[in-house]
């Protein structure tokens, strides 16, 4: 039971921390205001109002009474109750009105036809509290006669119910309303840390960061700073030592490279150069993959104008865009860059053809790229992401590689925000679905 009460409450309740902290600062505000007012309307609004128009009612039975038994003084009767309590009373025989004039929903207008019920009788009353703005119009059935009453409103309303509503609710409304200004202030630093989390996510470096908030809000952004800065700190210790491992490793290749050039036994200079061009290039696709995190700023990309770069750099009749469209993301553009190229090659090299579409949803684009090869078994299909894995037998490799190609791309995608998946192409290839958020 309780199980079932939490995961419903856990369904309509909001999800965001500032609409929780709202319900938590204006809930109780609400519910006490509600509790105020329906005291008041209950034990105050409603009694007051009953016994005025009580008290009134039997006036009116009096002045009946009165004028039944002694019509003679009639015109002293009436001035009297004009001059002291502003009644306009009038006799006349005029037929009395068959059509209500009350209001059904109306508190005052139940409380007056309750007690002119119970002193006069059914049918023998009618009133209206809408006819004037400021008196209640009220006929009385005597004999063959109507007798016309005009009495002042507030002598049966004991209170302005707007002034009552307005006192109970303005209250309410600004205490909300300052509620929300210091929620929105507590919760910015937290979005601002959500939001340099996630920009870190994905690879972008965070330099323009500072901790604000409260004291434990900015305990925690003080500390992501500190992770975010050690962690860039070992990026580029990384990429320095790989520079430079880089730059001692081509010195002697390219030593041996001129040796090899000067020996006069020219099939074992040919394969010697062989192995030394593959090792060249092992060395290339090590240190991509080691600069995949390397230093660069995000910045807004067109995809569309991305790709038509991309097919001109390979100038190859064989790869087709289709559907491209004008779709603007956020990412690094060398990155994003190579990662397509580096899809695309795969394709051309192991298949004739290669087609690049887009499918464009709401807030993602997926980009897919297949080919006519050979393509890769699905058992494969997770295998190909670890670094170093060879699939010479799928693909019908005889090709140096180090099997760090799409290694690289998935890190390049997921670092982007976005995921990527292989599959059967319907060229009977491989695609390769590529989706990100923009």
């Amino acid at each position: 039971m309780f199980f079932g009460l939490n995961k419903f409450l856990k369904i309509i309740l909001p999800k965001r921390l500032f609409y929780r902290a709202l319900i938590i600062v204006a809930a109780p505000i609400i519910i006490l205001q509600l509790t105020i007012t329906i005291v008041f309307y209950d034990s105050i609004w409603i009694k007051a109002n009953k016994n005025i128009t009580r008290s009134l009612v039997s006036q009116l039975k009096t002045i009946q009474d009165v004028y039944q038994n002694n019509k003679d003084n009639l015109d002293f009767f009436t001035d009297s109750y004009k001059n002291n309590f502003n009644f306009e009373i009038g006799i006349n025989n005029r037929p009395f009105p068959n059509i209500s004039g009350e209001r059904k929903f109306s508190p005052m207008d139940r409380s007056l036809r309750r007690e002119l019920k119970s002193a006069f009788g059914n049918n023998n009353y009618w009133f209206s509290t809408t006819q004037f703005k400021n008196a209640v119009e009220i006929k009385i059935r005597n004999q063959n006669e109507t007798m016309e009453f005009l009495i002042p409103k507030e002598m049966i309303s004991a209170s302005s119910v707007r002034l009552f509503v307005l006192w109970t609710t303005l209250p309410s409304i600004v205490l909300i309303l300052i509620a929300l200004i210091f929620l929105k202030n507590q919760t910015r630093p937290l979005v601002k840390l959500a939001k340099a989390a996630e920009r870190f996510g994905k690879g972008d470096y965070v330099n323009d960061f500072r901790p604000s908030g409260a004291a434990e809000i900015r305990k925690a952004a003080y500390e992501f700073d500190r992770m975010a800065k050690r962690i860039n700190r070992h990026l580029n210790q990384r990429s320095e030592m790989l520079s430079g491992i880089s730059h001692d490793l081509r010195t002697p290749l390219t030593r041996l490279k001129l040796q090899l050039a000067m020996i006069e036994q020219k099939n074992i200079s040919e394969k010697m150069s062989k192995d030394i061009d593959e090792m060249e290039s092992m060395l290339n696709d090590y240190l991509q993959f080691a600069k995949t995190q390397a230093k660069e700023e995000t910045a807004k990309i067109n995809l569309s104008n991305l790709f038509d770069e991309i097919k001109k750099s390979f100038n190859n009749e064989n790869l087709f865009l289709e559907n491209i469209e004008e779709i603007i993301l956020k990412g690094r553009i060398s990155a994003l860059k190579r990662c397509f190229e580096n899809v695309i090659q795969n394709g051309l090299t192991y298949g004739k053809k290669v087609y690049v579409n887009f499918q464009k949803g709401s807030n993602i684009v997926t980009i897919n790229i297949e080919d006519d090869g050979p393509g890769i078994p699905e058992d494969q299909h997770k295998n190909v992401f670890k670094p170093f894995v060879r699939l010479d037998k799928s693909r019908n490799l005889n090709k140096s590689s180090v099997g760090l190609g799409l290694a690289i791309v998935e890190d390049i995608i997921n670092s982007h925000g976005g995921n990527i998946q292989l599959g059967k192409s319907k060229y009977n290839g491989l695609q390769v679905k590529i989706s990100l958020p923009f």
